[in-house]
């Protein structure tokens, strides 16, 4: 049974397709139009997941969409969010997910639609490898749950409570997120790196926003939020509780602004800690699977697993709206087959495309650009990247098949020395071109982990921190709190990211390389090999490593390259970003 699994019309469309209940495509539709966080329906990820398993739209056998656009709508209507989008009305219609996919896709066959906040849950149960769990959803709003608890058991999954729309932790964040002169829906990742430079000094304002209750509710007072009646997060009120005015984006960032990132973080952890002890209370076992995109904050993460009652902690890796496509997509074959699609554990994301060392060779010899051939021989590869990465060098590394999720993971990388202690820095500011506070994470092989983190566990998604406890001086990846985001490697899930960080051990008695996501502000990570040139083109990555061949800045005028400029463009974005995107 082949079932497609679809998010779109929010942020972060994505394309899934699962074949007799396993996962064998994932993509978002932001890669291939390259219109960051890309809301349209996944029309170039659809053909992708298609193409990659050698289908036609006929051996579809359901299309699972990730929302109830009836009960979404209702939501909508009743919120008056119209007031801030003029001519809303026109385009709120129940039958538009429908339509688009029988027109836009071309699909005449069965769709489903799962509940926003079950696809959240079932893309993390069903692929946490475990038999019975408990599962808390947290994000900004679905079509009226902003948090939901509920159980996993072998082949059921249950919502047994929730928190609904305005109450929402996730649109908490997000408030104070634009307070702080970040975009919405786009920033909340630079708050949490920015906490650690503050201290909780303002946390009994931030308290002052949310009304914990009793069971798993909450309350926001809503007289400081204006999301529902105005184009800004807030009202006047907000400001007044800090005593300071907002920040305006691309302001200089001070001390106030650190100190209000890190109190909000430290009430975000508070109130999820204490929802997880009364979930456990309710579901009497050692395992919590989280979704949604709240779950993306991984160090709310690390401190739930540190500090809470469950033992094991499993989070989709594609926690945002991307990742319900994969949650629909399993809950249609449970609803289909009567059991769960998977038992086993999500080990890896590198479900996106691929692309033969053939067709980046023939890429390559379309140009002038001089490139070291390492074919048929790896080791060669593996030990010039390695020394060049000792050297100093930034490297763009683009190997096998695209990661699905918002986390680079060895695929489609930039790569450096985590012992250079200029290295954030230049990175932050010549590579990312984004602000210099922004911290870098560490990818280990797996056996070595330990010895130079406090884990005790694989942690191969990206998705908890952890403190760094290595010693080697580790300057680039380590945060200003001591801690990192660590990525353990495992040869059986990537075998030449492997190979290289043991090549870079063997050479520096260092397994660990500094590895974050290969593209620049405001656009998406790279999904092809003309993307990994654009970005190679444009910024100061020092080497390209592309399939097997070495591409290395200093051997290469930039007159010759400077014709790849004629296919570059200006980062485009599907977010909104001064209120927050309800549609």
């Amino acid at each position: 049974m082949n079932i497609v699994g679809i998010s779109a019309f929010f942020h972060d469309a994505a394309c899934c397709l699962l074949q007799d209940g396993i996962l064998k495509a994932a993509a978002e539709e932001e890669r291939f139009t390259r219109i960051k966080a890309d809301p349209s329906i996944p029309v170039q990820a659809f053909k992708y997941c298609l193409e990659q398993s050698g289908l036609t739209i006929a051996d579809i056998d359901c299309i699972a969409y990730y929302e109830n656009p009836e009960k979404k709508l209702a939501r909508q209507l009743w919120s008056g969010v119209w007031g801030n989008k003029p001519g809303l009305l026109t385009r709120l219609q129940p039958n538009m997910v429908a339509s688009a996919i029988r027109e836009q896709l071309g699909f005449e066959g069965q769709v489903k639609f799962i509940d926003h906040h079950l696809s959240h849950a079932a893309s993390s149960f069903f692929f946490s490898g475990f038999e019975e769990a408990a599962v808390l959803t947290v994000d900004g709003v679905g079509e009226w749950a902003t948090t939901t608890y509920g159980k996993g058991d072998r082949d059921n999954l249950q919502i047994f409570e929730e928190v609904e729309f305005p109450d929402s932790l996730g649109l908490l964040y997000s408030t104070i997120t634009s307070y702080l002169g970040f975009g919405v829906n786009d920033g909340e990742y630079k708050v949490m790196g920015l906490a650690p430079y503050g201290k909780p000094l303002y946390a009994d304002n931030i308290r002052k926003l949310i009304s914990v209750k009793e069971a798993g509710q909450y309350r926001l007072e809503m007289q400081y939020f204006g999301f529902m009646s105005s184009r800004c997060m807030y009202t006047d009120l907000l400001p007044e509780l800090f005593g300071k005015a907002p920040r305006q984006e691309d302001a200089p960032l001070n001390q106030f602004h650190a100190d209000i990132a890190k109190s909000l973080q430290v009430v975000l952890e508070e109130i999820l800690l204490e929802k997880t002890f009364y979930l456990h209370n309710k579901v009497n076992t050692e395992n919590l699977c989280m979704a949604g995109g709240v779950a993306l904050n991984c160090v709310a993460n690390g401190h739930i697993l540190r500090n809470g009652p469950f033992k094991k902690l499993f989070v989709q890796p594609a926690a945002n709206d991307a990742g319900g496509a994969i949650g629909a997509a399993a809950m249609a074959h449970l609803e289909l087959n009567g059991e769960r699609p998977a038992r086993n554990r999500l080990q890896h994301v590198y479900l996106g495309p691929s692309f033969s060392t053939d067709e980046v060779h023939r890429l390559l010899e379309s140009t002038s650009v001089e490139y070291i051939n390492c074919r048929e021989n790896e080791n060669m590869l593996l030990e010039l990247t390695a020394r060049k990465i000792s050297e100093g060098k930034v490297i763009g590394w683009f190997q096998g098949r695209m990661e699905f999720g918002p986390r680079s993971l060895g695929a489609r990388s930039i790569l450096a020395d985590p012992r250079n202690p200029d290295m954030r820095d230049r990175i932050n500011a010549m590579v990312k071109k984004r602000e210099g506070f922004r911290p870098f994470a560490p990818a280990i092989l797996d056996v070595k982990a330990r010895e130079h983190f406090n884990l005790d566990h694989h942690s191969p998604f990206m998705l908890e921190t952890c403190q760094v406890i290595s010693s080697l001086e580790l300057p680039a990846i380590t945060h200003v709190d001591g801690s990192a985001r660590v990525q353990t490697v495992h040869r059986d899930t990537n075998e030449r990211f492997y190979g290289l960080l043991e090549a870079f051990g063997s050479l520096t008695g260092c397994p660990i390389l500094l590895n974050t996501s290969f593209n620049i502000k405001g656009e998406p990570i790279v999904c092809t090999p003309e993307d990994a040139i654009r970005c190679f083109v444009t910024t100061d990555i020092d080497c390209l490593v592309i399939e097997d061949f070495i591409i290395d800045r200093e051997e290469n005028s930039l007159d010759i390259l400077k014709y790849l400029l004629l296919y570059t463009f200006p980062g485009k974005s599907g977010i909104q970003h001064d209120v927050y995107t309800f549609i």
